[in-house]
């Protein structure tokens, strides 16, 4: 069989994409590509499960645009299909002044991005909303929330089943050719056809955009976060999500604390480099793939940079004081002794041969293909949104009128 759309993926992204193309085109015949033998096995089900706001990103860009939609989009989806969510709210809290221009700053460029019900509390007003919390100023956000992720992608996947897609499972793409107008996905079990593909690669995305004669860069260069949890006894020092402010120079959010779906509540995540593209402790290397980050000229770049910062996260991931001295920023009560360690989750995150992060999704397209190059956080929140353009531009981009042949 010739597929019409063969996409490659079987993460959050993959899987709202090819719901999509289903959704608005029955008739096409839609294959979804995973290597695992599950959907959302990595950054899908390794996130901390928050559905955010959209108050972070540069005002235009295509992270600001798909989270503000991406959320609502999600919340009907929720409530259409009676998945559990919960709008707890976030703070974003400022302990000093230092931090307070950067404050004002993120009010405005949330405002600028439409995100709903913002508002600024003084000290007293953070002590009402969450008692256990330090803080001198902070950024309210009702609209964010919590989800369980992982069950949403696989919702999209049944959807995406039940609307005719066929889903590979343990199917690894080694390579990608053309051939005679027909795009062939090479796996160990054998060879899928079609006329066009659509790869959502996540910590391979690079890999796959460069199969195709992509370009080099963005590279990924995988970081992980492991994550502490909040002993139970002790989860009354947190309500809501609790969030610092940002350093606009630098893409991760810092430690922050998180309830979740089950009633837990993790803290974290720190930013440290992974030894592998899916290694999610410190003790699992795959010497090939840390040779080709530490190799790429742009990394070179970044650690010169942010070699104190860079050196601070990696303290902080050995030594669980440090870690929890960091979190009692915001909430001094906290004790190590209240922490037990959590689960990891490795982050693909684009670098440029610059050095700098990239702090966009990013989309490359050429004949037959579409890669989605970059899609960090907040692509969970963005997921169907993200479907959405994808398929706004397979529609612009590829034959979308003529079904292929099956042989």
């Amino acid at each position: 069989m010739i597929y019409d759309i063969a996409v490659v993926g079987g993460g959050i992204v993959g899987l709202a994409t090819t719901r999509e193309l289903l959704l608005r085109h029955p008739h096409l015949r839609v294959a979804n590509v995973e290597k695992e033998d599950v959907w959302s096995k990595h950054q899908t089900g390794h996130n901390s499960g928050v559905i955010h706001s959209g108050i972070y990103y540069k005002p235009g860009s295509f992270k600001a645009k798909l989270c503000t939609e991406g959320r609502k989009l999600a919340w009907e989806y929720c409530d259409a299909k009676g998945i559990e969510y919960r709008n707890v709210g976030k703070l974003i809290v400022a302990t000093d002044a230092s931090e307070l221009g950067r404050l004002d700053d993120l009010m405005v460029r949330g405002q600028q991005n439409g995100v709903e019900g913002l508002e600024m509390l003084d000290a007293a007003q953070i002590a009402e909303r969450e008692p256990h919390c330090r803080g001198i100023k902070a950024i309210f956000s009702p609209v964010t929330g919590i989800v369980d992720w992982g069950l949403v992608a696989r919702t999209y996947g049944e959807d995406a089943k039940e609307a005719g897609a066929d889903m590979y499972l343990g199917h690894l793409v080694t390579a990608i050719e053309r051939r005679g107008g027909v795009t062939v996905l090479r796996t160990p079990k054998g060879e899928i056809q079609a006329k066009s593909v659509i790869t959502c690669g996540g910590l391979y995305s690079d890999r796959l955009g460069r199969m195709t004669g992509g370009e080099r860069d963005p590279k990924i260069v995988p970081f992980r976060g492991d994550y502490l949890i909040l002993k139970p006894e002790k989860s009354y020092l947190v309500k809501g999500n609790i969030y610092p402010v940002p350093d606009p120079e630098f893409p991760f959010l810092g430690v922050h604390f998180t309830p979740r779906m089950d009633g837990s509540i993790w803290l974290g995540p720190n930013a440290v480099l992974a030894f592998a593209r899916e290694g999610y402790s410190f003790f699992e290397i795959n010497p090939i793939e840390l040779w080709d980050a530490l190799t790429y000229p742009g990394f070179f770049k970044l650690a010169t940079k942010y070699w104190k910062t860079g050196a601070g996260e990696m303290y902080r991931d050995l030594v669980r004081d440090a870690y929890v001295q960091a979190l009692q920023r915001y909430i001094p009560e906290l004790r190590p002794e209240d922490c037990l360690p959590g689960p990891a989750g490795v982050r693909a995150q684009a670098m440029a041969a610059d050095g700098s992060l990239v702090d966009d999704f990013v989309f490359e397209g050429s004949e037959g293909v579409v890669h989605v190059r970059n899609a960090p956080s907040p692509a969970a929140t963005s997921s169907l949104a993200i479907g959405k353009y994808i398929a706004d531009d397979a529609e612009t981009r590829f034959d979308l009128s003529k079904p292929a042949i099956g042989v």
